[in-house]
């Protein structure tokens, strides 16, 4: 298993515990060192205290797994408001709310859409959008979807 999937792992496990979910991790080199990144959520938002226990915790377990060995840092926030769209489960989850999706390779000349999601089926996101109409686009032709901040 590389480091990672172990982070995640352990994560996700903790943050179960707490009643939150893991919706994304970043573990990257940036110019200050490297970062572990994690987004959490729960259905009535996160707060301050939930993103201090998550760090605790899972900051706890990574050192006894001394799984960065390296100087690093740990930043636990919630996903934001316009938060990244990775998996299935998220799509279905924000059904009916408008969404960037840049795709791979292009789509009838485009790589960069922005509509309504109408669902995910059969590995595919159901996006409806003014100059298209509905369109279906496999998930792993996707390389960035993020929801758009609708006041």
């Amino acid at each position: 298993m590389d480091r990672s999937a172990r982070i995640r792992e352990i994560a996700e496990k903790i943050a179960a515990s707490e009643g939150l979910e893991l919706v994304d991790l970043e573990y990257r080199r940036e110019a200050a060192g490297k970062v572990v990144r994690l987004f959490i959520d729960k259905p009535d938002g996160v707060t301050l205290a939930d993103c201090q226990e998550i760090s605790g915790q899972v900051g706890a377990q990574l050192e006894v797994e001394d799984l960065v060995p390296e100087s690093y840092t740990l930043q636990v926030s919630s996903p934001g408001l316009d938060r990244r769209l990775t998996r299935e489960a998220d799509f279905i989850r924000f059904t009916g709310r408008k969404a960037w999706v840049t795709t791979h390779q292009p789509i009838q000349g485009r790589r960069r859409f922005l509509g309504h999601i109408e669902g995910f089926a059969e590995g595919k996101i159901v996006l409806r959008t003014e100059e298209n109409g509905a369109m279906e686009i496999r998930l792993e032709d996707v390389a960035m979807a993020r929801l758009e901040i609708e006041l």
